[in-house]
C-alpha cells in the first residue's frame, strides 16, 4: 500500500513538472519583448522622439513579426519573433506609443501561440509585464 501512495506522488510530481511547449516558448517571447519595449521606450527618452511598435501579420513567405518606427538609423531592432508561429496585437490602438514622455499611457499587447496566450501591458508608467495568463482554450478578445 505504502509503495502505491509513493508512486502516486511521484506520478503527480512528474506531471507538474512536465511543462507545455507552446506555453514555455509563449512565455519566453513575452520576457523579450518586454524587454525590447522598454529597450525602445528608453531609447525614444534619450534621442527625444516618439517610437512607435506595431505587430506585423504573416505575408506570403514571410513569417509574422513587428516593427519599431521612430528609431535612429544606427539602432537596429529585431524584427522577427523566435517562434514563427507568434502573433501579436496591440489592444485598442493600431500601434503602441513608446515615449519620449515619462508617461506614456495605458497600453497592451495580445500574444497568441497556437491555442495559448498571454498579455502583457503597462499602466504608462511601469515596464511592459505579464498581466494576464488565461487557461488554455479561454481565448481572450482583443
Amino acid at each position: 500500500m505504502m509503495v502505491v501512495a509513493m508512486l502516486a506522488v511521484v506520478a503527480s510530481m512528474a506531471a507538474l513538472a512536465l511543462r507545455d511547449g507552446n506555453a514555455s516558448k509563449l512565455e519566453e517571447e513575452a520576457a523579450r519583448l518586454a524587454a525590447l519595449l522598454e529597450g525602445a521606450r528608453a531609447h525614444s527618452r534619450t534621442q527625444g522622439s516618439e517610437v512607435r511598435w506595431q505587430a506585423r501579420a504573416a505575408e506570403g513567405d514571410q513569417p509574422s513579426g513587428f516593427v519599431f518606427t521612430g528609431l535612429s538609423e544606427k539602432t537596429q531592432m529585431p524584427k522577427n519573433w523566435l517562434d514563427a508561429r507568434t502573433q501579436g496585437q496591440v489592444v485598442g490602438a493600431p500601434l503602441l506609443r513608446l515615449g519620449p514622455e515619462p508617461f506614456i499611457g495605458a497600453q497592451r499587447v495580445l500574444l497568441r501561440l497556437e491555442d495559448r496566450q498571454l498579455l502583457l501591458a503597462t499602466d504608462g508608467m511601469g515596464p511592459f509585464t505579464v498581466v494576464l495568463e488565461p487557461e488554455p482554450g479561454k481565448l481572450l478578445q482583443p
